[in-house]
């Protein structure tokens, strides 16, 4: 959620008053749109923001329900997405049930090292070379002893 988010940018919303921010004066009634792909890629924040690492969020409070601004895949404050509990258990139940029931490897063709992770950018971020696996599928317990 934090390197391929869904929607790069997060919905419009306008000042409700005058302000600075970062040295820049934003007049009251301005459209402002937050870009949640460019702030969950700034090296102020993380340490190599580029790079896979979950552990990065081992033992701290960050969390995606918008209190946080350094993770915003789900917008935050009173325009967060509203399905955001629904898609976040949906989305979790999927994976585990995947993880679980299949095992997963890449095509001998192609290595570790190969993947390209590169995105298209727009309303949504798909990839921009769809990733191969082959997935087979695991064999109940009972079934091993045979």
């Amino acid at each position: 959620m934090r390197l391929h988010p869904v929607a790069p940018m997060l919905v419009p919303r306008l000042a409700r008053e005058d302000c600075n921010i970062a040295g820049y004066d934003i007049p009251k009634g301005t459209q402002v749109l937050a870009n949640t792909w460019t702030i969950s890629r700034d090296p102020e924040i993380w340490d190599n923001p580029t790079e896979f690492k979950p552990e990065r969020f081992i033992g701290k409070e960050i969390d995606v329900k918008g209190h946080d601004f350094e993770l915003l895949p789900f917008g935050a404050g009173r325009r967060i997405c509203p399905g955001y509990p629904l898609g976040l258990k949906v989305i979790q139940a999927s994976l585990a049930n995947l993880l679980h029931g299949f095992n997963w490897r890449l095509p001998d063709t192609i290595k570790k090292e190969d993947l390209n992770m590169e995105e298209i950018f727009g309303l949504s971020t798909p990839k921009k070379i769809p990733l191969e696996v082959v997935v087979e599928p695991r064999l109940p317990n009972h079934l091993y002893s045979l």
